[in-house]
């Protein structure tokens, strides 16, 4: 049995799947990394992408639009985003506990809607399978990276643009500054209540996205609690990837394939315990983040409210 993961067909699917998997945890590994990159440490991920993908479902439910059910997702996502922004920012907050609340939050709200809205668990068309036209033809590689749906594909775009974003533009330099040292850089003009709410509002609006994008594009189901941890380990992403989007795609990817691979273990029946196969990639990141954050530094501010000076 062991011996079918090696097949052809079989290769091809775990790696098809784990590209597609890794979507979710790069819409809100990547936001996750502008706000920390601007010192805001957001725990409420996970609550952001549950009302995201909620909200994502109900609308598309409805109405038979995906796009404007993708657009409710990013909108409340980004109301979230500014009610965390507003919190931590404004109100000083303690930024741990007050994301662990907005978490909550996030995730009572949306059991609430599903069963008031709701009640019972349906299903619809998601976003159809897009394929690259000639690329998509290639043997294998066509059906792993160039036959997805179009939220995959958004997903792996956001890498290199986050990056551009970062490294090359004025406002990634403002969006370091503002992490490194906040004094700094208001002592140069730099706003960084401002800096900090955009990149807020940018990762609760990431998050939306990646709760839409289970709900609406790889799952075509809500259900309670559906995104499992997801948020959690997209914030964890952020640290395995020394807050670089380059890094960050690694830690995805890596995790998304040891979680096909685990799903694959149990679609094929091999004899190994379902809760151990379906342990494996939470197992696999508690290791890589033990053996690599002790070699990374983390922006100098995270985490610590800016009072400015008069």
């Amino acid at each position: 049995m062991i011996s079918d993961l090696l097949s052809v067909t079989v290769l091809i699917g775990i790696l098809a799947s784990g590209i597609r998997l890794a979507t979710p945890y790069l819409y809100a590994a990547i936001g996750e990394t502008f706000g920390q990159k601007s010192g805001v440490l957001n725990l409420g991920v996970e609550g952001q992408m549950l009302l995201g993908s909620f909200a994502a479902f109900y609308v598309t439910f409805k109405t038979g639009n995906l796009w404007l059910g993708l657009l409710t997702a990013m909108l409340v996502g980004a109301l979230m985003g500014l009610a965390m922004a507003y919190v931590t920012v404004n109100l000083h907050a303690q930024q741990g506990i007050s994301g662990i609340g907005f978490y909550l939050f996030g995730l009572g709200m949306s059991e609430l809607l599903f069963q008031s809205l709701m009640g019972s668990v349906e299903t619809i068309q998601g976003f159809p399978k897009v394929h690259i036209p000639f690329l998509s033809d290639i043997p294998g590689i066509g059906e792993i990276f160039f036959s997805q749906n179009a939220l995959v594909y958004g997903a792996y775009l956001l890498v290199p643009l986050a990056w551009f974003v970062l490294n090359k533009t004025t406002l990634g330099l403002k969006i370091r500054a503002v992490g490194e040292n906040p004094d700094a850089a208001d002592s140069l003009g730099v706003s960084v209540a401002r800096v900090r709410y955009f990149t807020i509002i940018l990762g609760g609006t990431l998050s939306g996205i990646a709760g839409a994008s289970l709900s609406i594009a790889l799952l075509n189901v809500f259900q309670q609690g559906m995104t499992s941890g997801q948020g959690f380990i997209a914030v964890a992403l952020v640290y395995f990837g020394a807050w670089r989007p380059v890094g960050v795609l690694g830690g995805a990817l890596l995790f998304s394939l040891v979680n096909s691979l685990q799903l694959w273990i149990q679609v094929l029946g091999i004899p190994i315990p379902s809760d151990i196969a379906v342990m494996m990639p939470y197992v696999l990141t508690i290791l890589v983040l033990v053996a690599t954050v002790s070699r990374v530094r983390a922006p100098s501010a995270l985490s610590k409210p800016f009072e400015r000076e008069d």
